[in-house]
């Protein structure tokens, strides 16, 4: 049996709580609660017995030990069949607690906080919460445990019907409640990694709350969802609004992320097109507009369908080019109301609004599941200054080509590798991605960009194994070439350089993306 005649309710988020309460006590169930959710029910002239009145004890250590108590535990934890349990019961005086509502401290709001001291952050951590959560949904068999407002519903819909809430609903909320715990402790223990430096522990437990379920996967037979971390930052796909357009799809949100990643690199007016993860099109200008006609001029075929993020507010005369084609999302820190109102007349463009600023991203996990386990590395934000590049051939970049060869170095970064890209002007003129050899990746580049090689720059994302890369960019106009260098047949290449008058820098970076 899972009548439920007795209820604790202990919670930091008290959305809803007198109304559920309330209505418990219309069902006859008698509430026994803690500290302010006590202050909060009482207040609202509801009959609750404080947690003290039960245990015979009182709350010690600024209310550090209230819960952890026999008469609570032996409450939720006694097997209410079993000939001993009850007889141990009588005998200590425990009455069942049949329906635990419990929510926990709010932790990550703690430690989001600007300057928050540890100490602080400590005094955040639950303890009593937890255990009795985990005690309610171990007898879930017996004891109902809520651990979301969202629930309480239903909840009330069951005790409505019977009394009593079914066995189904039970062990769908024990799984949601240990779901519950387990997620802040991985809070914990990623707070106190960070305190202490630790990047890559024996046991990694990451924190995730479903942010949208969506429609499906990369392919329509895929189930997929969209989860968030618990304080992603200013800037990010999980934070940002959307303003405009359909769901966003599993895909959407791939690329988006890949040209938000890429936008990141540039301070200046920039515009990134993206398709499938890959860039088809950057431009940089002196205004938004500008850095747009550039991007679409990098590659008018494939921007088609693209994903857009750009590091400006979008005005109107960015907005009216963006609107003479099909894209899939814009991504800006924000809309300006003209904008807005043009690019709305599209009736599924998503456009989403990142905040004012696109800042920096700091370093952070990378994960990919692989067959029965997850590979795990730092994101690759490793910049290359100017003066820590090694001019390898007899000719030295011009000023202009050292331009052009850094921003070209920023958008291979974010290539699929084997990648080569070709730019000038402050825009990509081709890119060669994902190939399985570098020289085809060159033709490919070079073939895109066509009579716009010709005075281009080459980036590399990798050392050249042969000097056949060298000799498809001398054929297709390049000037100067970027890339790791490191190969044991660096002066093969360096060579070839040489012969055409290509001047070349090495960074001793490589920028590998699978």
């Amino acid at each position: 049996m899972a009548t439920i005649r007795r209820a604790l309710i202990s919670v930091s988020d008290k959305t809803g709580i007198i109304d559920f309460a309330r209505e418990l006590v219309q069902l006859g169930v008698e509430i026994i609660s803690t500290g302010g959710t006590h202050r909060t029910l009482a207040g609202a002239g509801l009959p609750v017995t404080g947690i003290s009145d039960v245990t015979g004890f009182p709350e010690i250590l600024d209310g550090r030990v209230k819960t952890l108590h026999p008469k609570i535990h032996g409450g939720l934890l006694a097997v209410r069949g079993l000939a001993s349990h009850l007889k141990q019961m009588e005998e200590n005086g425990i009455s069942p607690i049949d329906l635990v509502v419990v929510n926990l401290y709010p932790f990550a709001q703690t430690i989001s906080k600007p300057g928050v001291s540890v100490e602080e952050a400590i005094e955040n951590i639950d303890i009593g919460g937890p255990s009795m959560v985990r005690s309610a949904a171990k007898n879930h068999q017996y004891v109902t445990v809520v651990v979301d407002p969202a629930d309480y519903g239903l909840v009330l819909e069951e005790l409505r019907e019977s009394g009593r809430t079914t066995a189904e609903t039970r062990r769908k909320l024990a799984a949601k409640a240990f779901g519950h715990t387990a997620h802040y402790d991985a809070l914990i223990a990623g707070y106190f990694n960070q305190l202490t430096g630790v990047s890559f522990p024996e046991q990694l437990t990451i924190p995730l709350t479903k942010q949208q379920a969506l429609r499906y996967g990369e392919n329509p037979h895929q189930q997929a969802a969209f989860y968030r971390e618990p304080l992603p930052g200013a800037g990010t796909l999980a934070s940002s609004t959307q303003l405009h357009g359909k769901e966003l799809s599993y895909n959407n949100i791939n690329d988006a992320n890949a040209a938000l990643a890429l936008l990141r690199e540039f301070t200046e007016p920039t515009v990134v097109a993206v398709k499938h993860m890959n860039p088809c099109g950057v431009g940089v200008g002196k205004t938004l507009s500008e850095a747009w006609q550039k991007a679409y001029e990098a590659d008018p075929v494939s921007i088609f369908g693209g994903i857009i993020a750009v590091n400006r507010p979008v005005d109107r005369d960015t907005a009216e080019k963006m609107k003479e084609i099909f894209l899939e999302i814009i991504l800006a820190p924000s809309f300006t109301e003209e904008a807005l109102t043009i690019l709305k007349t599209k009736k599924n463009l998503r456009l989403l609004a990142l905040g004012e600023e696109v800042p920096a991203e700091g370093a952070s996990l990378k994960l990919q599941s692989v067959s029965g386990g997850v590979l795990v590395q730092e994101e690759d934000i490793r910049a290359v200054r100017k003066e820590e590049c090694r001019v390898v051939t007899e000719r030295a970049p011009s000023e202009e080509e050292w331009e052009q060869l850094l921003f070209a170095w920023k958008v291979v970064k974010h290539v699929k590798s084997n990648a080569i890209v070709l730019a000038k002007d402050f825009r990509t003129t081709g890119v060669g991605a994902g190939q399985m050899n570098r020289v085809g990746a060159a033709v490919i580049a070079a073939n895109q960009a066509k009579e716009d090689a010709k005075g281009s720059v080459l980036a590399s994302d990798a050392f050249f194994p042969m000097k056949d890369t060298v000799e498809a960019a001398a054929k297709a106009g390049v000037t100067a070439i970027i890339q790791p260098g490191g190969s044991i047949r660096d002066e093969e290449s360096i060579a070839e350089a040489n012969k055409h008058g290509i001047a070349m820098v090495f960074t001793s970076v490589r920028h590998f993306k699978h």
